[in-house]
């Protein structure tokens, strides 16, 4: 019997056509759209006359560039107006479920799938957004897609692909004090670079990835798309199981026991072969921060910007291209380093979880006077149990601003930009020139590390000033 890897069993069970030295003929579960690529494809189908074929399985929300302030008032921004009417219009004429602005679950679409229970195990998962890869802490195969691709979904249920090769990281040990999830994916990231796993789709196992509840894997999954993988995802298993039960769209009764029989099936066959695997040491993470524009470019906070020592040529050019922008130079050591903002939100980490870290973190302290603190829960969800918790008290006390709802200074697509110029240090993704703003100098840290900084009001280890 073929030994079958956890992507294959799900990609296998899918696909609805093999076209011969082509693409697969791929069924899509489930279908997550935002106000940002969903209006032309939109458009496109009602140029050609075609209608949405299931509209059960899509699923909207406006994320990307909705204001985190006055969401109860008219969007200022013509554009941004202009697609949430868009994505409210098209939604209902075609009877697409819609979390709305003001709605009890409105927020970014990769957290409010998995926290309503839409996301599930087994599923194939798209949305016009790179970061769906977030699905796949569930054991679902989660990917982003184009607008042309949008508009495929929507008339057809099923998308054009090839399969991907596979990768499986496996990170075993225990995690040390102060080490979370996203400085494991840094880590990793940093280890095989931002291109590191162009190609495939990426299985992660391991001791130190099971011990992680379904926040912290959702935020490895997530950025899988920065070391250029097609997504990333982990076999479900109890802690799987017990964050899905009672979620409003998870099976309920006996369906709910069926649907546990066949989720525990999905997991790598002993013996199953990857195209490729690595190994990682859950002893050598430590908290981990990003010092140049790309993912990759990451190091331990206690650690140096690494020299040119050994770089030829266009890659050296480069390299002192990206630490210029930022304002630093080789070999200098990054704790220490002055911030002006901090941002803790995104898809990657504007979960309950990581709001309650740093709440944890800053009780009876106080942010440093040369930081604007930020903090913008992933939904609408999170935010009413940041209050009912009192976290939102313990934040505001600390110096924090808990604002509305959205992708907020993740990126540029909204009024929460980081001015040019300024550094900050956020719990999002990616930190491109201008991801969060024209100018802006962005460090990727977890939200620990954030909650560190923003006290301290430079660079530090947060194992440091507990």
């Amino acid at each position: 019997m073929e030994k079958k890897t956890l992507f294959d069993k799900i990609w296998d069970a899918h696909v609805v056509k093999s076209v011969p030295s082509g693409p697969d003929v791929f069924f899509i579960d489930k279908h997550f759209i935002h106000e940002v690529t969903s209006p032309v494809a939109f458009l496109n189908l009602e140029k050609r006359g075609v209608g949405v074929l299931h509209p059960q399985r899509t699923v909207g929300t406006p994320d990307h560039n909705v204001p985190t302030v006055d969401q109860d008032k008219t969007i200022k921004d013509k554009l941004s107006r202009m697609q949430v009417e868009k994505l409210r219009e098209n939604c209902k004429k075609h009877g697409i479920e819609l979390h709305d602005l003001g709605s009890a679950h409105h927020g970014i679409v990769h957290v409010i799938g998995p926290e309503l229970g839409i996301t599930q195990p087994g599923m194939t998962i798209v949305c016009g957004d790179s970061h769906t890869s977030t699905h796949g802490a569930f054991g679902a195969i989660a990917f982003g897609i184009g607008t042309s691709e949008v508009e495929m979904v929507l008339a057809t249920q099923c998308i054009m692909q090839s399969k991907a090769k596979k990768m499986r990281i496996t990170v075993d040990g225990e995690l040390g004090a102060g080490v979370t999830s996203k400085d494991i994916i840094l880590y990793i990231i940093a280890k095989i670079s931002a291109a590191g796993a162009t190609g495939y789709f990426v299985e992660y196992a391991g001791s130190a990835i099971e011990s992680l509840s379904m926040e912290a894997r959702m935020t490895i999954c997530n950025m899988s798309i920065e070391m250029g993988a097609r997504g990333g995802l982990i076999a479900p298993d109890e802690t799987t199981f017990d964050y899905l039960k009672g979620k409003q769209y998870a099976p309920k009764g006996e369906e709910w026991d069926k649907a546990v029989s066949y989720w525990r099936s999905l997991k790598t066959d002993d013996g199953a072969v990857f195209d490729k695997e690595y190994h990682f040491d859950a002893a050598d993470i430590e908290p981990m921060i990003t010092y140049g524009t790309n993912p990759g470019m990451g190091i331990k906070v206690k650690g140096n910007i690494p020299s040119t020592e050994g770089m030829e040529g266009s890659n050296k050019s480069s390299y002192l291209k990206s630490l210029d922008y930022m304002g630093f130079a080789p070999g200098e050591a990054i704790q220490g380093k002055k911030v002006d903002f901090v941002f803790v939100g995104s898809c990657t980490n504007g979960r309950i979880e990581d709001i309650r870290s740093v709440a944890n973190y800053v009780k009876g302290k106080k942010k440093a006077d040369n930081i604007t603190a930020w903090i913008v829960p992933g939904s609408r969800e999170v935010e009413k149990m940041a209050h009912e918790e009192g976290l939102v008290k313990i934040l505001e006390e600390a110096g924090f601003e808990l604002r509305q709802p959205g992708c907020s200074a993740c990126l540029a697509m909204n009024d929460d930009k980081i001015p040019s110029g300024k550094y900050a240090v956020s719990t999002s993704n990616r930190n491109f020139e201008g991801r969060q703003g024209p100018g802006a100098r962005t460090m990727l840290a977890s939200p620990l590390t954030v909650a560190a900084v923003a006290v301290k009001g430079e660079i530090c280890d947060p194992r440091e000033i507990f």
